[in-house]
């Protein structure tokens, strides 16, 4: 890559096109003395980074499952006991949900913790969070620092904790009431311009029905500050050329 930009010499580099690999490149490419264009590297790890994030979500006042971070098996066994199983563990900083797994109970957590991540550090917790049974939303969307476009709700058919990649996207959202869709709006608009994001950006959600009651409440599950595997489709199917107006807002333009 840094031959490329020696080669080129351009005014800049987005980022948030290329996946999560690009996304692990942009400390790197700073340090370098590349310049980013597009939400900045302190906001890129503010939705990356465990900790940074639910700070984040809990200062603009945005639901999401109960959970902790942990970096060795007493730690885990402790916040799982706190949170009730089942819970969801996964490594902190991967992609496409490997070593990801809803744990039942103590003797499980452990078998987890010794054999399915080899390197658990500081720098790279184990993820400990409520498993909700529940259904999956999903969207893309664009912000300028200031204003927030979102083309469409997706709704997943496989249940939630079934990874985005192996799962089948609705549009536009089949089951989902409008009190939910208006809580997945204003939840993303809120993200988007608390994030300070700038350009493309995608959001899980989980929506659970209460048993007793039938009231839905959504929870934000993941945010990632780039262009997802779904902006293709989405652009195609609602008619918005999301990278070309993305890209629009990244180089400045409202």
């Amino acid at each position: 890559v840094l031959h490329v930009i020696d080669l080129e010499q351009p005014i800049g580099v987005i980022v948030q096109f290329g996946g999560q690999t690009a996304i692990n490149l942009a400390e790197p490419l700073v340090k370098a003395g590349v310049k980013i264009l597009g939400t900045s590297i302190e906001d890129l790890d503010r939705a990356e980074n465990r900790d940074l994030f639910e700070q984040a979500l809990q200062a603009l006042d945005i639901s999401q499952p109960p959970g902790d971070t942990a970096t060795n098996e007493q730690e885990a066994i402790a916040i799982a006991q706190e949170i009730g199983y089942p819970v969801l563990v996964r490594p902190s900083y991967v992609l496409g949900g490997r070593a990801m797994e809803i744990v039942h109970n103590d003797d499980d957590l452990r078998v987890y913790m010794a054999t399915a991540v080899k390197e658990i550090s500081h720098d790279a917790p184990i993820l400990v969070d409520k498993y909700i049974i529940g259904k999956e939303m999903e969207v893309d969307a664009i912000c300028d620092g200031e204003h927030v476009y979102i083309p469409g709700i997706m709704e997943h058919i496989e249940r939630a904790g079934v990874h985005s990649g192996d799962s089948i996207s609705v549009y536009p959202a089949p089951t989902a009431s409008q009190k939910v869709k208006d809580t997945i709006i204003d939840y993303a608009t809120r993200i988007g311009k608390g994030f300070h994001f700038i350009g493309l950006y995608n959001i899980q959600f989980i929506v659970e029905t209460d048993k007793k009651s039938g009231e839905e409440r959504g929870y934000v599950l993941q945010v990632n500050p780039r262009s997802s595997r779904t902006v293709p489709f989405l652009s195609k199917v609602t008619n918005v050329g999301m990278p070309y107006v993305a890209t629009r807002s990244v180089l400045g333009d409202s």
